[in-house]
């Protein structure tokens, strides 16, 4: 048995021995009001120290604020907003898209998928009010996209989460299956083609960073760098994508079947104490609890266990440790979060990762989280929904 085979083994008896020994409050999913005081917590103090949602941001240079991070905060937002329907959240979000002219980082002509990933607000503010200037600018960016031929454009796995949901939603709002096949075109390339032979190792279940990442790149452990929140961003784009297209629609069953791919890599990597480590195959290499990646781990396992993906035996206990972990040991009384790894590609970046550190960016954390912790209020009415029937 090879070192790594032996680890995931490991790993697994390791799971199954801890999930017994552990609390019976820690095997409890909590309730759905807790749930939803933990995230206004975290988003009351975000909104209150951005009341502008116009303002740039600034860290080693300033930035426009429809940025990814901030759009994947909108993303965790307008997730909050639809199982708790306050209409602050709603104006925060309209107010961002204005403030912006509803417009695209670098403008319509951007083909970079951090550029596009606010347009999946858009998007979704839209579905809520149909305004055409809402949507304008990212069609417009997209439908530049879909003239061309070029499909090497998504070189870093960030961008699956990035964008494919907005041409899933695009192809769903028009009744046109090319944003379909130009999505498929743009990921497959990313996932058989760029670093040579693509970024997913199907050996491992997992994805290579980007194309600088791919073997001969080694962990100091001898093991292929996988980092964490990558491999986030990837599931994240899984379910989002796998989320807004129809049953029928091209390409669909690769995406279904990459997700369950990776909900089979993942559980074994899953710390003691419920976090996962920045690098998902060297526990040595920074290790310690990392927020953002757990997270989206969470939101993916925790939606497949809705959908009836995932067996919920097996993955509830899964999900309602790494939650505990992230509550308990993450947020602060202000609400602000800790262990969120700053910006970068690697797991040495934005180190060191601390429950007081502070990342560069402090908004897509917050958005992660949010995933995660609306897609477990869904489980919970699923669960309470089972009780009530039985």
């Amino acid at each position: 048995m090879s070192r790594r085979a032996f680890g995931h083994t490991l790993g697994v008896l390791g799971l199954g021995l801890l999930l017994p020994a552990l609390p019976a409050a820690a095997k409890r999913l909590p309730k759905k009001k807790d749930l939803l005081r933990t995230m206004t917590l975290a988003n009351d103090y975000f909104m209150q120290k951005w009341p502008d949602t116009g303002k740039e941001i600034v860290t080693n240079k300033t930035r426009p604020s429809n940025i990814w991070t901030r759009a994947v905060y909108y993303e965790g937002l307008m997730a909050l907003h639809g199982i708790d329907k306050q209409k602050r959240y709603y104006d925060y979000a309209v107010d961002w898209g204005e403030k912006h002219k509803w417009g695209l980082n670098r403008g319509i002509e951007t083909r970079n998928a951090d550029n596009q990933c606010c347009g999946q607000t858009y998007l979704a503010l839209h579905a809520i009010d149909p305004k055409p200037e809402r949507i304008h600018d990212i069609k417009a960016s997209i439908d530049l996209m879909m003239q061309t031929e070029q499909a090497d454009d998504w070189w870093w796995i960030d961008a699956l989460q990035m964008a494919m949901p907005v041409f899933a939603r695009l192809g769903v709002m028009y009744q046109d299956n090319r944003y379909f096949e130009k999505m498929y075109q743009l990921y497959d390339y990313a996932k058989t083609r760029h670093g040579g032979n693509g970024l997913f190792n199907a050996q491992d279940g997992l994805w290579w960073r980007d194309k600088d990442f791919v073997p001969p790149y080694k962990e100091p452990n001898g093991e292929d760098c996988y980092w964490s929140r990558g491999n986030g961003w990837v599931v994240a784009a899984m379910v989002r994508v796998l989320e807004i297209m129809p049953k029928d629609a091209p390409h669909r069953q690769e995406y279904e079947q990459m997700y369950l791919t990776m909900m089979k890599a993942l559980p074994p990597l899953q710390r003691p104490d419920g976090f996962w480590n920045v690098s998902l195959h060297d526990p040595t290499h920074f290790g310690g609890k990392e927020l953002t990646g757990t997270a989206l781990f969470v939101y993916g396992m925790a939606w497949g266990i809705n959908q009836g993906l995932l067996d919920a035996k097996q993955y509830q206990p899964i999900v309602t440790k790494a939650w505990q972990a992230m509550a308990s040991e993450g947020v602060h009384k202000t609400g602000f979060l800790g262990y969120v790894q700053g910006t970068g590609k690697e797991p040495k970046d934005g180190q060191p990762v601390t429950y007081t550190s502070k990342p560069d960016f402090e908004d897509y954390g917050l958005g992660c989280f949010l995933l995660a912790g609306t897609e477990l209020c869904k489980l919970n009415d699923n669960l309470d929904k089972a009780a009530a029937k039985s």
